[in-house]
């Protein structure tokens, strides 16, 4: 397939078919490495596994993991200390 190399902005872009990213699991907006082939005569353009977003600094499994084995559990009665009804 040939494409036109296309200003975009103060940059230049090339749109890229929908066959050729689903062929290599290309989501728009994912992120993708790209380079210069060994001699220099081709671009190599891949995709980058990202590892999933963790919410946070830690992960649960990590923080059971560091619980102590005697850990019981109990309830603590809180009391109403204002206007709350239950």
């Amino acid at each position: 397939m040939i494409t036109k190399l296309q200003a975009w902005g103060n940059s230049q872009g090339l749109r890229l078919p929908k066959a050729l990213l689903t062929a290599l699991q290309i989501e728009p907006g994912a992120s993708v490495e790209i380079g210069l082939s060994p001699g220099k005569d081709a671009i190599i353009l891949k995709p980058v596994v990202v590892a999933p977003r963790v919410r946070g600094r830690h992960r649960i499994e990590d923080l059971v993991a560091a619980m102590p084995k005697d850990y019981k559990v109990a309830e603590f009665n809180w009391d109403t200390q204002g206007r709350e009804t239950w």
